[in-house]
């Protein structure tokens, strides 16, 4: 089920809203963990077992961790304090937890890859393939296995205390606003509030102002860019204007569909009561790709930052530890986005340019000059690295970066691109997405002060995507398949 959707808007939204603030209070968290499994399980029942399943095994690892329950074997050591357990457990709980969910996402997510690498590497030293087995790939996988598991590290590390019953880890891991593409949430953050959490109308109504902002600009500006960007790298053959356009369209179209979904998220999330952090920061307007990294998909970045890069040493060790560590994250970060050699060369560039910022004092070398151009120069390498993201392939991604440096020729044929992406109402969303970067205009800024005027906006803007969202046919969320 998606949030930009008839049955959603229409009939579970409004009654689980209705049953929420009807029953008692000491139901409501049963109720968002059942209402949150439906919402999992809508379009494939058996998705809601898998995630049941590592939902159970984190809490059991944690109730270890924390000393709540003892493994007899593992319990020789003298606990370091009261309610603690023996090193040797807490160790073992931990690693049970990091290798049941790697392993989760290695079967579902990079099997195939694995196989079809493993095949290409037989076949190139004339040995026979194996046999590649096709595993569908449970929606949000690697949204709640990494949220999961940070509540596992966290209680290790001490950051975090352990859940007050598996109900309420349920609810955290299940929690159907932010379940299937984010944000990551951590435990440490929701911990007060699964126990208590504020609920009045003036927080509602903020909520209300998220979820229809981020329905605009999904539903009227990430839709309509992304047939853009289809169009472009759908085609044969492309004039170079033609295809700086259609990556221009693909950049707003991930952009504004992913935070839009992070804003109809913390929009749902503050109707229930809860308060989840920022994930967008307007990344587009950065100077830097360090800055960028700031911006983009922050719950991802600070995850990978605080359990990945950290534990590898950070930029504590030495220099040359220091650009290694960046360039295993990013690479490591973008084979979480897909399983394809794509996303691993987008998270390669992307870790260059952060190793090569950090040894110029993490700053781009092009810092220096005037104006927006640092910026706009951003927004371009930003540009070129999108292309490696959106591509079907390494061939066409090679191809289309050739075509926008005006490499490699075009046919005749291209100029009819033209005629599919420069209509009047593409061009008119091109230039509100262009703008509202220009004026740094964001939905958590606009959210901050509840006026009547945003207000008004908001229901105007929500009437209008709904309106719209009955007439298109093409409607698709992008990290759903992430």
């Amino acid at each position: 089920m998606v949030f930009s959707s008839h049955v959603f808007l229409f009939y579970f939204l409004p009654l689980v809203l209705l049953g929420y603030y009807l029953c008692p209070a000491r139901w409501r968290q049963l109720l968002i963990a059942l209402v949150s499994y439906v919402f999992y399980g809508w379009a494939n029942p058996w998705f809601v077992f898998l995630m049941f399943f590592s939902t159970c095994i984190d809490y059991l690892c944690g109730q270890l961790i924390s000393g709540r329950w003892t493994l007899a074997p593992f319990a020789a050591d003298p606990p370091a304090g009261e309610g603690l357990a023996s090193a040797r457990q807490r160790k073992l709980a931990l690693v049970v937890s990091i290798v049941v969910n790697l392993s989760l996402l290695g079967v579902f997510k990079y099997l195939g890859f694995a196989q079809t690498n493993l095949n290409w590497l037989l076949e190139t030293f004339g040995r026979e393939g194996v046999q590649v087995f096709s595993v569908v790939l449970p929606v949000g996988i690697s949204f709640y296995t990494f949220q999961s598991m940070s509540y596992s590290i966290d209680l290790y590390r001490g950051e975090a205390k352990p859940a007050r019953d598996f109900l309420d880890f349920a609810c955290y891991v299940a929690l159907f606003p932010q379940l299937v593409a984010g944000p990551i949430v951590r435990y440490r953050d929701l911990a007060e509030q699964l126990v208590s959490r504020e609920h009045s109308a003036r927080k509602f109504a903020a909520g209300v102002l998220f979820f229809a902002f981020g329905m605009a600009k999904k539903v009227l500006l990430a839709n309509p860019m992304g047939q853009v960007a289809d169009a472009a790298f759908g085609a044969g053959s492309l004039l170079w204007h033609d295809a700086w356009a259609g990556v221009g369209a693909y950049a707003f179209q991930i952009y504004f569909d992913f935070s839009g979904y992070s804003d109809m998220a913390i929009g749902l999330g503050l109707m229930l009561g809860f308060e989840f952090r920022r994930n967008f920061d307007l990344p587009y307007i950065s100077q830097s790709i360090t800055e960028f990294w700031r911006r983009w998909h922050i719950s991802l970045s600070t995850w990978l930052r605080d359990y990945l890069y950290i534990p590898l040493g950070g930029n504590r060790i030495s220099p040359r530890r220091t650009y290694a560590n960046l360039a295993i994250v990013m690479l490591l970060g973008g084979l979480w986005h897909g399983a394809q050699w794509t996303f691993v060369i987008w998270g390669a560039i992307h870790g260059s340019l952060l190793a090569l910022e950090r040894w110029h004092d993490k700053r781009p070398i092009y810092s220096r000059l005037p104006g927006p151009l640092p910026a706009l120069i951003t927004f371009v390498i930003v540009l070129i690295t999108w292309v490696f993201f959106r591509a079907e392939s390494f061939g066409q991604s090679i191809d289309y970066v050739g075509a926008m440096f005006g490499v490699g020729g075009s046919e005749p044929a291209a100029a009819l691109v033209g005629t599919l992406i420069y209509q009047p109402q593409f061009l008119i969303v091109f230039a509100a997405c262009v703008l509202i970067h220009i004026f740094r205009l964001d939905t958590w800024d606009l959210a901050c002060t509840l006026k009547p005027g945003r207000m008004i906006l908001a229901a105007a803007a929500l009437s209008v995507s709904i309106a719209i969202l009955f007439t298109q046919a093409y409607n698709p969320f992008l990290y759903f398949r992430f």
